[in-house]
């Protein structure tokens, strides 16, 4: 069975922010297809988008799978409703976000999935976490390298501990 590396951000931004995160990752864990490759740090964000809301918990993802893309988006949408995402404004509020960036080297313009992921190289919240993860993956570490230091996004990313503080 052939098999696909992936990243995902994971992002968090209503109530338990933390045990969001936690609580989506044992979501993938559950599924036989993916394996979890590596997780970053905590990042606390500062939101996109101009709607105002709470500030983010973000992390990335690598994972194995051998899923197929919309496969692995529609597993990605049912943790969602399970953790009780709600898509009531666009760029707004939510318990859980899973994002697809990569699949493989795989470039598709479909209108339910854009890989990579269109708005990378606009988002300090992945990159940042993206760095951490890829430092096994040459060619991606270099592009998330480019993208970070060409970036126009200057909102706030730091690590976070989980005392509930900043580092």
């Amino acid at each position: 069975m052939t098999t696909s590396r992936v990243y995902l951000s994971v992002g968090s931004n209503i109530g338990d922010r933390r045990q969001y995160l936690k609580q989506a990752i044992t979501q993938l864990k559950q599924n036989a297809a993916i394996e979890i490759v590596r997780v970053s740090s905590i990042y606390e964000t500062q939101p996109v988008g101009g709607v105002k809301q709470d500030d983010f918990l973000n992390i990335a993802v690598a994972l194995q799978t051998s899923l197929a893309p919309l496969e692995l988006l529609d597993y990605l949408h049912q943790i969602e409703q399970i953790l009780h995402r709600k898509r009531l404004i666009h760029w707004g509020p939510r318990t859980i976000d899973l994002d697809i960036l990569y699949f493989d080297d795989l470039v598709s313009q479909d209108k339910t999935l854009t890989l990579p992921h269109p708005e990378i190289k606009n988002r300090l919240f992945v990159l940042i976490p993206m760095k951490e993860i890829t430092t096994d993956d040459p060619k991606i570490l270099h592009q998330i390298e480019t993208m970070i230091s060409e970036t126009s996004d200057h909102n706030m990313v730091q690590k976070y501990n989980s005392g509930g503080e900043s580092n």
